[in-house]
């Protein structure tokens, strides 16, 4: 009997005990939820710098057309929350179209840059950004661009004018004095 005690000790003494095991699995498992919460919470974060990005670049986009069409500084204001038709006639390629109706094709072609109609995969709408509503307001010559959206998580909304109030709403404005 008393070698048979010997030789478990000494088996014992040289492998992992089944708990020994299992916690060191408990410890890996919870390592690995920490790194997979990590994983969701950086993706949420680039999303929502991607579409405060996309904001910025439209609202300039937008500044920049009115720029370029200073003499109709007025026709650019409006709530822009959905895409309409088309304009007629069409300002792109040989046509020549007056300061009015460039306007109207401004006002096409950056709804259709909000809302990500110009980027579709499968025939869905993917560019753009998520559910937006822009908004332009004139005062003499001081303009203000504004873009809201939906983001992802809910944050405190800090209200305004443009966009439905929202826990998730995010907004970019710039405004800017068009000469």
């Amino acid at each position: 009997m008393k070698n048979t005690k010997c030789f478990t000790q000494k088996i014992f003494q040289r492998g992992f005990s089944l708990i020994e095991v299992l916690v060191a699995l408990v410890i890996l498992v919870i390592g690995l939820i920490g790194i997979f919460n990590l994983h969701i919470v950086a993706k949420r974060g680039s999303f929502e710098s991607f579409q405060q990005t996309q904001a910025s670049y439209y609202a300039n986009d937008m500044i920049n057309r009115i720029k370029l069409n200073r003499t109709q500084i007025s026709l650019y204001a409006d709530t822009y929350s959905s895409v309409a038709s088309s304009p007629t006639p069409s300002c792109k390629g040989a046509n020549l179209c007056t300061p009015s109706q460039v306007v109207l094709a401004d006002k096409y072609e950056w709804k259709q840059a909000i809302f990500g109609e110009t980027e579709k995969v499968a025939g869905k709408a993917v560019g753009g950004l998520d559910t937006p509503t822009g908004c332009v307001t004139v005062v003499g010559n001081v303009v203000t661009v504004t873009l809201a959206w939906k983001g992802i998580s809910s944050t405190s909304d800090a209200g305004g004018d443009c966009g439905t109030a929202s826990t998730r709403r995010r907004v970019y404005s710039i405004q800017t004095v068009i000469m």
